[in-house]
């Protein structure tokens, strides 16, 4: 017990304890979280993504097997949750939100912080390169499934290529290959920018719970939770080894496949008027929830 309460105290705790400031100042301070949302996906995310990989040294087999791995993993979570929508019977529009609460890891609010203080500095980088990964993986499916059969498809799909933190690798890579070496102002400016990312979602998840808040648990939200915290991790311990991790890259990436469900979720949910409530729900749900299956998972570790 005493572990699991150390790891808590000095790995989880501070994060729960800025979500909880956000929380108690949102109302009295008018906060909205989807100006700092927008904030963080337009500008800070960006800035973070080409701060680390234009100076980052990673090799390149190595990148393909974490992006290979981590998108294994949450496929499997993915195919989980729809053998267990069928098995149960839910409805076409249950067993889309199940597959994208699956889907799609809270890998930047919770992920990159979490990875940085169980395993320091160091994991920021493979920590960002699983978050890129499952945000490519997740946008794809999350979108493909909540626009079945609207007719704009093609379209909706045609914005992943234009996320933000996506669009800035190229120029971070051909940065990187070119051994560019960036005038202080723009590198300054990017790493100001980039060290504001993880405080600015974590405030903007924070405020999302006290606008939300979270209605009468049900067992469609406890089951949506669940898929997410239990078979990430089952499915990341059971393939590191088959994708030939190890040592930091293994930690981070288990860790980024036990993160709960994405508030992008929510908002792709909102915006194809797919059970928006139910999914808002689930997804902050299994937020809170995490505190239960994130020490262990660390224990573990």
């Amino acid at each position: 017990m005493l572990p699991l309460l150390t790891l808590f105290l000095n790995v989880l705790a501070p994060v729960f304890l800025v979500l909880g400031v956000a929380y108690v100042v949102a109302r009295p301070l008018q906060l909205q979280s989807q100006t700092l949302s927008r904030l963080a996906y337009y500008v800070l995310t960006p800035a973070f993504v080409f701060s680390l990989l234009s100076a980052a040294r990673i090799e390149a087999a190595l990148a393909l097997r974490m992006i290979g791995f981590i998108t294994a993993v949450y496929a499997g979570s993915t195919l989980v949750a729809l053998l267990a929508a069928r098995l149960m019977r839910r409805s076409r529009q249950m067993t889309a939100a199940w597959m994208m609460i699956a889907a799609f890891g809270n890998v930047g609010n919770f992920g990159l912080p979490i990875a940085q203080f169980a395993e320091g500095n160091a994991a920021l980088l493979p920590a960002t390169v699983f978050f890129l990964a499952n945000l490519v993986f997740a946008f794809v499916v999350c979108v493909t499934l909540a626009n079945m059969g609207r007719g704009n498809l093609a379209s909706a799909l045609g914005r992943v290529l234009k996320t933000p933190g996506l669009i800035a690798v190229a120029p971070a890579l051909a940065v990187n290959a070119a051994g560019i070496t960036l005038p202080p102002v723009v590198n300054r400016a990017a790493e100001l920018l980039a060290t504001a990312l993880v405080p600015v979602m974590l405030i903007a998840l924070g405020v999302q719970f006290a606008h939300y808040g979270l209605p009468p648990v049900n067992a469609d939200m406890v089951i949506g939770a669940s898929i997410r915290l239990i078979s990430g991790p089952l499915l990341a311990f059971a393939l590191a080894g088959i994708f030939g991790l190890s040592g930091l890259e293994r930690n981070v990436g288990i860790l980024q496949a036990s993160m709960p469900a994405a508030v992008l979720v929510s908002i792709i949910a909102m915006e194809s008027r797919l059970l928006p409530e139910y999914v808002t729900a689930t997804v902050l749900f299994s937020n809170l929830a995490s505190i239960l299956t994130l020490p262990v998972v660390l224990a573990l570790l």
